[in-house]
């Protein structure tokens, strides 16, 4: 069986291998309603996991038993795995390091399969990618980032105390990696592991989720909350939980029409900024997913149920929190949502009918919508320029600081395959300018000239100085810091959006004929339960109009 397996992979096979680089191409659209860039044609991969590191370089990969993908390890590297179900020798990366300033990328090599993994970044920047399937579902991988061509990732087998499948990441306050979940694993752990907690702990809240489906319950929703604990959301039911006790301190009601929003119903999860020019009142909002039968409706009778149209906004911390409701403009399943740098959220890629898995999806989404949080009910979604590219099951999308969205993926077949299908394997990577990037905001974007280091600490002054040629209002502008998210199935592990607290306005620094520059002094988060130390892309919003963002750390 193997050997067929390996046979139909190999004549499925048709598209050229490539590392070079391609030009980007825009296309031709007004810009008030976003635009699409064509980055490159063949990545060699079909990422379904993708994250940015503090370099500007984005690290995809995809999955080991995929079979050869279309580019190959550099000086014959090859994988020899005896455990891999489809190709035990392939020399063939799964992997690559794209780097965003020159469009150019490399092949990463990786020993143990990533199928369906997590992944989240320490405090020192590196990137630290856990579980997966086969013979990677107990392995730890980290990259460190670097800028000479050499950093790869480094493999730890058996590091996990259980299989990590299809589970969630979360950093913490004291820079380590809660890991939550996966398929049949109803527990939590850390990494680092360290002598006090070299073990799982047992979650009664995500056992009770399982409505008696092997297909049901994974990767959950996890966020951490401003007073430490976690908000972890799953199937249609969600608490705040007490990881340091294990307890459940906090139940909230079901959301409305009792449809799953996690895998393979696979709606999507954000927390929305924390603002703390006023009280920090944490809000979380999931749209989007697939009615309760839809899964099995496609196993049983090739049935595609309608995407749920929905989103729910839910404020944490009330005393009698309830849902609000409201209905997108296009019913979407596997969508990925992505904090943008003015508080706004983009809703991207999917289908509108089935659910996430292969082949279990129809009627593709290419608008996307952005989603402003802060406008009246019933007003919040602009719906932007169709894409040309289907991006279905394993696509992401994610930020990257000049604020484009980098769109990849999307590969709805066993293996690879781009031909005789309805929708081929998709080795493109495309980026999406939002409205805010149209030259019509030319004259109100600022530009960062500089800031007060790129340290920032807790609860300390920081100084931004900067310039705009059409400057407004004093209280059109502030800054805010965004985590970079590990992107895969539609949820964006660890991204967050922190408004910084205003310490003075903004003061007139000076001026020449061409050119004038001001200054703005806010203050570092005020906790690393608000904001995680580690890295964040920094941005100051004039009149709605980001800068490009830059890297700052926060310790």
């Amino acid at each position: 069986m193997i050997s067929d397996i390996i046979l139909v992979i190999l004549l499925t096979l048709t598209a050229p291998i490539t590392t070079e680089p391609d030009p980007v191409i825009p296309q031709q659209t007004s810009g008030i309603d976003g635009e699409w860039q064509l980055l490159q044609e063949n990545i060699g991969i079909s990422p379904m996991h993708m994250q940015l590191l503090h370099n500007d370089k984005v690290v995809m990969f995809d999955r080991t038993d995929v079979g050869p993908s279309n580019i190959s390890l550099p000086f014959q590297l090859c994988r020899y795995d005896p455990f891999d179900y489809v190709l035990p020798k392939d020399c063939s990366a799964h992997s690559i390091l794209y780097d965003i300033r020159t469009n150019t990328f490399r092949p990463l090599s990786l020993r143990t399969d990533t199928w369906c993994s997590s992944g989240a970044v320490l405090p020192d920047g590196t990137l630290v990618q856990t579980g997966g399937y086969n013979d990677g579902d107990h392995t730890v991988r980290t990259l460190v980032p670097c800028d000479d061509g050499t950093c790869d990732w480094v493999e730890f087998s058996g590091y996990l105390t259980k299989p990590r499948w299809f589970s969630t990441n979360q950093l913490l306050p004291d820079g380590r990696i809660i890991i939550v979940g996966g398929r049949l694993q109803f527990s939590y752990e850390f990494y680092p592991m360290g002598s006090y907690n070299s073990s799982s702990f047992l979650v009664d809240f995500l056992k009770g989720t399982s409505d008696g489906l092997r297909e049901n319950n994974f990767y959950p929703f996890v966020h951490l909350l401003p007073d430490g604990n976690l908000f972890i959301f799953v199937n249609v039911r969600s608490v705040v939980f007490d990881y340091k006790q294990n307890n459940v301190i906090k139940h909230f009601p079901s959301i409305p029409g009792d449809d799953p929003r996690n895998y393979p119903n696979s709606g999507s999860s954000i927390l929305l900024p924390l603002d703390e020019n006023r009280s920090v009142e944490p809000e979380v909002m999931i749209c989007g997913g697939a009615p309760h039968i839809a899964f099995l409706d496609i196993k049983r009778a090739r049935g595609f149920a309608r995407a749920v149209p929905t989103c729910g906004r839910i404020k944490v911390m009330v005393e009698n929190p309830s849902w609000e409701m409201e209905s997108m403009h296009i019913a979407r399943v596997m969508g990925d949502m992505v904090i943008l740098p003015n508080g706004d959220v983009i809703i991207i890629n999917g289908a509108g009918s089935g659910t996430a898995g292969w082949d279990n999806a129809r009627d593709p989404v290419t608008r996307p919508v952005i989603y402003h949080p802060n406008r009246p009910t019933n007003t919040r979604f602009s719906v932007m320029q169709p894409n040309s590219r289907p991006r279905l099951y394993n696509s992401g999308a994610i930020l990257v600081t000049d604020g484009r969205v980098l769109v990849a993926g999307s590969n709805p077949n066993p293996f690879y395959n781009f031909t005789n299908v309805e929708f081929p394997t998709e080795l493109s990577l495309e980026a999406f300018l939002p409205p805010y990037l149209a030259k019509e905001n030319d004259q109100i974007r600022p530009a960062i000239l500089s800031l007060d280091g790129e340290i920032m600490e807790y609860k300390k002054p920081f100084m931004v100085t900067f310039t705009v040629l059409k400057f407004l209002k004093l209280s059109r502008v502030t800054v805010r810091i965004i985590a970079p998210s590990f992107t895969t199935h539609s949820l964006g592990m660890n991204q967050r959006m922190v408004v910084l607290k205003e310490v003075r306005n903004v003061s007139f620094v000076e001026g020449s004929f061409s050119k004038t520059y001001y200054r703005l002094e806010v203050a570092g988060p005020s906790t690393a339960e608000i904001a995680p130390p580690g890295y964040y892309m920094l941005y100051l919003i004039h009149a709605g109009i980001p800068s490009p963002g830059m890297w700052v750390k926060v310790q």
